[in-house]
């Protein structure tokens, strides 16, 4: 079993995904950070939405995604409109 699917938002789907852009580990996707961790899964999923965003900052911050602040919410809402055009 892939050891990002101990985290919090991260399911056996988006582990597989992100296994298969290089983020192997929790340390990892802090690393990288959500952003960055999504223009990967966009490279290979181009359905990936804002609450696969909203799911990888939650799991870098140990919360469920629902729990995100507003102005996270809103700073994630704004980069996923940048990409997504």
């Amino acid at each position: 079993m892939n050891s990002l699917t101990k985290q919090v938002n991260i399911g056996s789907v988006l582990a597989k995904k992100l296994t298969e852009v290089e983020i192997l580990t929790i340390e990892e996707l802090r690393a990288v950070g959500s952003e960055q961790a999504f223009i990967k899964l966009d490279t290979i999923d181009c359905s990936a939405c804002i609450n696969k965003l909203y799911a990888l900052e939650g799991a870098i911050q140990g919360i469920r995604w629902h729990n995100l602040s507003q102005e996270r919410k809103n700073e994630l809402k704004e980069f996923f409109k940048s990409v997504k055009r």
